[in-house]
């Protein structure tokens, strides 16, 4: 009776511990599943697109590209990018040109990428985030790094810090000007 007791009591307490170690694995193992199917739904919704053209500014003299303009909004259901995370990337895979942009608010030189607010929801000095309805107008300066001819093909990579990369495929015009719209 008594031993048959202490037995029973003993395989109800271990297999209450067991039990107890279990769910708390798969509650764990589910918590993560979650996060790792949100994180997924966040980076997938968090894109961008091109709106308009890719516009540049030439140097005649030096047949040369000097720099590009577009503009970007959200994707219809993005979440917002914040461009003070989002690093520009340029290359020109033939001549084996690559260089690197960061955010600015004031000015845009070999290193820093420029946005000017065409609209935002703001009402007096934006936040660095691209949100739903807004638009924000890239200044990126070519002049210094990159030798970009006529009918060379080059990439700008908008990659913000979470979500897919964002590739403009252009090429220079046949002939360069002062003001161009970029073939895509």
């Amino acid at each position: 009776g008594l031993e048959a007791a202490i037995v029973l009591i003993a395989f109800v307490t271990v297999a209450a511990v067991f039990s107890y170690i279990l769910l708390g694995a798969g509650f764990f193992a589910t918590q993560k599943s979650q996060e790792v199917v949100h994180t997924g739904v966040k980076q997938a919704t968090s894109s961008m697109e091109l709106v308009g053209s890719v516009v540049a500014k030439g140097d005649k003299s030096n047949n040369k590209i000097t720099n590009v303009t577009f503009t970007l909004q959200l994707a219809a259901g993005g979440q917002p990018i914040d461009l003070n995370k989002t690093l520009i990337t340029v290359v020109v895979p033939a001549k084996g040109q690559m260089g690197q942009f960061f955010y600015s608010k004031t000015a845009y030189d070999s290193t820093h990428y420029k946005v000017t607010w065409i609209y935002s929801l703001q009402e007096d000095e934006p936040d660095d985030y691209l949100e739903e309805f807004e638009k924000a107008e890239i200044f990126i300066d070519l002049s210094n790094n990159f030798d970009i001819a006529p009918n060379t093909n080059f990439v700008i990579e908008v990659k913000p810090p979470i979500g897919a990369t964002y590739p403009i495929e252009v090429k220079a015009p046949p002939s360069i000007d002062t003001m161009m719209v970029l073939l895509r």
